[in-house]
């Protein structure tokens, strides 16, 4: 279905032209005035609201007001011939998501149109989210009896509703950002925005802008001006994934926002004061990596108020059987089969492998038995062949940030750089050349992995 758009404006060319040029990605709803207004957004579910500011006598402040009162309020966009940033603020102050400034760009209206859709979608999921959390008190989508796991979920339920800075340490696929999603769930501002940035899938140049937003022209190809995550993210919770990924510059920058609570965006030297909880997480031992001078010490201690460790799966072997039968009865459901269980050897499987991808792995496998079960239980044969060969190898030894360790007296030379190549090429054997699971395993991303096997071809030519 497509999104509902109210457009509010006083001036009949402008109301047309913006239903011609918007009708066909988006339900257009025109109003002349604030009456009109009022009339179809507590009739019809408006999901985006594009209102001028003066509307003859009366103000499109009063439309956005009725607006974000509702139950269901839509995202609202101020647009006016009369901007100022005094005006634009007290838009903001109002609830509107952003302000445009008359006459209006076409593309410019499209592209933060397309992105308020985007962020309403986002909505609609964390609401959904939140309403499947709620009758368990946040954290029935993360499993566990044990007492590590037990642990956490206590720890989280203190944690949560104050507005303390979390750090979130595991190795990869243990479930870090359900834990912030619970965080964000059960704390004051669960009725606000969850907003999460992968920081080790951004290059440090879109890093800055991405977080803090940037200036029409600031750089090349700055087209418009661009909201950044943090204000995004205002009232609500920030999560910053795989933070030790991002560069010192950036970890000035972010260090700044958080001492100060207040952002600039890129091209531009105005502060706006932001309103975040920061969690962040990261499968990489950050006070390893200060003492190597790649984090800096004072962003480490501003993150690391409460700190929360997620055991990885091998070490809570227990839970394997519960989380297995709770993901096998939600994928049937998602893959549209009947209920199926899995039986005593398929657990047995299960139980015994080292899961260096952790919880994420262990979905994956059950649902490749899911998909291949061709009768009501789901049998060794019908999960996936690495399993059936490696299951019974024993545990990888890890260090808290996922590193593998191996024995240096039998290794023909102590260089760095060969030590490096054969961790690769350990974590590469016990993954059966899957490099993303090798990445989960050494305590890198993907894109670290391949650099480093780019820059060593013949080393690793087997696995090519």
């Amino acid at each position: 279905m497509k999104p509902v758009l109210l457009i509010v404006d006083d001036e009949k060319s402008t109301r047309t032209a913006l239903c011609a040029a918007l009708e066909d990605d988006y339900e257009v709803y025109p109003a002349a005035n604030g009456k009109a207004a009022r009339a179809i957004l507590e009739t019809e579910p408006v999901d985006l609201l594009l209102t001028d500011l003066r509307l003859g006598g009366e103000s499109g402040m009063d439309v956005i007001d009725h607006a974000v009162a509702l139950p269901r309020p839509p995202l609202c966009i101020m647009m006016t011939a009369y901007g100022s940033a005094d005006v634009a603020a007290e838009a903001k102050r109002h609830g509107a998501y952003y302000f445009l400034n008359k006459p209006l760009n076409l593309d410019e209206v499209e592209l933060l149109l397309r992105r308020a859709t985007h962020t309403r979608q986002l909505e609609k999921e964390n609401e959904e989210l939140t309403t499947r959390l709620e009758p368990t008190g946040g954290l029935d989508r993360m499993l566990g009896d044990s007492p590590q796991m037990q642990d956490i979920f206590n720890r989280i339920r203190r944690v949560a509703p104050t507005q303390a800075t979390v750090l979130i340490e595991g190795e990869s696929g243990t479930g870090k950002e359900l834990v912030a999603r619970a965080l964000h769930s059960l704390s004051p501002r669960s009725n606000k925005k969850f907003v999460a940035v992968n920081c080790a899938a951004l290059s440090p140049q879109l890093m800055e802008s991405e977080l803090f937003g940037h200036e029409k022209g600031s750089f090349t190809g700055a087209m418009q001006r661009r909201i950044g995550r943090f204000e995004e993210a205002d009232g609500g919770t920030l999560f910053l994934d795989e933070i030790g990924e991002i560069d010192i510059p950036t970890q000035v920058k972010l260090l700044r926002v958080l001492a100060e609570r207040s952002i600039e965006r890129v091209g531009s030297n105005t502060s706006i004061p932001v309103n975040v909880r920061v969690i962040a997480a990261t499968n990489r031992d950050l006070a390893a990596m200060v003492k190597e001078g790649s984090f800096r010490l004072d962003l480490y201690q501003r993150l690391n108020v409460i700190s929360l460790h997620l055991p990885p799966l091998r070490e809570r072997r227990g839970d394997i059987v519960l989380m297995a039968n709770a993901f096998a009865r939600e994928l049937c459901q998602l893959n549209s089969k009947p209920a199926m269980s899995l039986s005593r050897p398929a657990l047995e499987l299960l139980r015994q492998y080292a899961w260096p991808g952790n919880v994420r792995q262990l979905r994956t496998a059950v649902e490749h038995g899911v998909v291949m079960s061709g009768a009501d239980t789901i049998s060794p044969e019908d999960l996936p062949e690495y399993l059936q060969t490696q299951a019974y190898l024993p545990p990888v030894p890890a260090s808290k940030s996922g590193s593998i360790d191996f024995e240096l007296e039998t290794a023909p030379s102590l260089n760095l750089k060969y030590i490096e190549q054969q961790a690769i090429r350990l974590a590469l054997q016990r993954t059966a050349g899957n490099r993303s699971a090798a990445a989960e395993l050494l305590g890198i991303n993907r894109r670290t992995l391949q650099r480093k096997m780019t820059e060593s071809p013949d080393a690793f030519k087997d696995f090519t």
